[in-house]
């Protein structure tokens, strides 16, 4: 069976963030830590001590994460964005307090027809996050 992992590479004005961003995301939600980070060193043909490859999970999900300092003709975009489906709503105002933090909002935080509470941001990362409060049953 193979693994396919979600890859985020922090390029252009976010390259050097990846380990603060695989802290801040980790910090989030039950069940998440880094498993490892593997640094460029002196003498690659990238920044030293930047993140050559980080592994990390999320609620169990497993992620990978690297710094980039070549230039690319790409960055995050709102296209892709993680889902989060949260059961209590402190858990979504938690999440929402730290990724918000110097966010752009794509989908302000309230309620919508398919989610009694709802956000679509942009963290200062780049990366975009949908975070959906569950409905009741």
């Amino acid at each position: 069976m193979p693994q396919i992992s979600t890859f985020l590479m922090f390029v252009g004005d976010q390259h050097g963030k990846a380990e603060e961003a695989m802290n801040v995301y980790v910090s989030l939600f039950e069940d998440s830590r880094i498993l490892g980070v593997e640094r460029f060193e002196a003498g690659d043909d990238e920044t030293e001590g930047t993140v050559k490859q980080g592994r990390f999970t999320l609620a169990g999900r497993e992620f990978v994460a690297m710094d980039s300092g070549r230039e690319h003709a790409f960055t995050f975009t709102p296209a892709i964005s993680l889902l989060v489906e949260l059961e209590r709503e402190q858990q979504l105002d938690a999440a929402y307090e730290k990724l918000s933090d110097g966010a752009a909002v794509l989908m302000p935080l309230q309620e919508y027809d398919f989610s009694p509470k709802f956000v679509w941001l942009q963290d200062r990362y780049g990366v975009s996050w949908q975070l959906s409060l569950a409905a009741s049953p």
